[in-house]
């Protein structure tokens, strides 16, 4: 059987949507990166990037959420739009993009340490998320979904970012893209989606955000290299 190593964090929320809308069994293997399980040797021959999720289908390994979301989606042949050009075009928009800049938007916005300055990169990193996502919503104008007229791997990537969109931007993030709110509250309201946010509640994660925790979601912070 599939197995699935996840936490509850954006990236291997949406592998667990595609896996629960393509109803392919999978056995869950929590990865607590507050714990440091990330880090584990026995993790790293899975994914030496030390990051979730990744998957261990019968012994091909693939990591990277939007590899593997292409990976499952040629296997099964399911929620792939007929536009390759296109899909692999949003798709890596979303992946060096949307993704890295929103993490960063995240960070510089919640856990970077109070008693520094970090205007500058706060700015930078709020600018940028606010940048993509505002072609997205252009992008979405007048279309239902992201490539084609059909649901994909697309919407899915977009979705397990997109649905954190007041953590990264504020409170007021849905109001001024009005068109990626629309989309991801058609795709919340799926019941896989419901099933993929929930999977998270089956085990127990570390909460605390302590000094544990932070030493092992950002390490640059106990190594200097620069």
């Amino acid at each position: 059987m599939l197995k699935f190593y996840f936490n509850g964090s954006p990236n291997p929320t949406k592998v667990a949507l595609f896996l629960e809308e393509a109803g392919l069994p999978y056995e869950p293997v929590k990865i607590d990166t507050r714990k440091g399980e990330q880090f584990t040797p026995e993790y790293l021959k899975i994914n030496p990037n030390g990051k979730v999720p990744a998957i261990d289908d019968a012994g091909t390994i693939v990591f990277d959420s939007n590899a593997i979301l292409l990976y499952l989606a040629e296997k099964t042949g399911q929620f792939l739009p007929a536009n390759r050009a296109e899909l692999l075009s949003w798709l890596m928009f979303i992946a060096t993009g949307v993704g890295p800049f929103s993490g960063q938007a995240v960070h510089f916005k919640h856990f970077a340490p109070k008693d520094q300055n970090h205007d500058y990169a706060h700015n930078r990193y709020q600018y940028e998320t606010d940048r993509h996502y505002r072609i997205l919503d252009s992008h979405l104008a007048g279309r239902r979904y992201m490539v084609g007229d059909s649901y994909s791997i697309v919407d899915m990537a977009l979705w397990g970012w997109a649905r954190m969109l007041p953590f990264k931007l504020g409170d007021d993030a849905f109001a001024r893209y009005p068109n990626v709110k629309r989309l991801v509250d058609e795709i919340s309201a799926r019941p896989a989606a419901h099933r993929a946010l929930a999977l998270k509640d089956r085990f127990t994660f570390k909460a605390e955000m302590d000094d544990e925790a932070r030493a092992n979601m950002f390490k640059h912070m106990t190594t200097k290299v620069a």
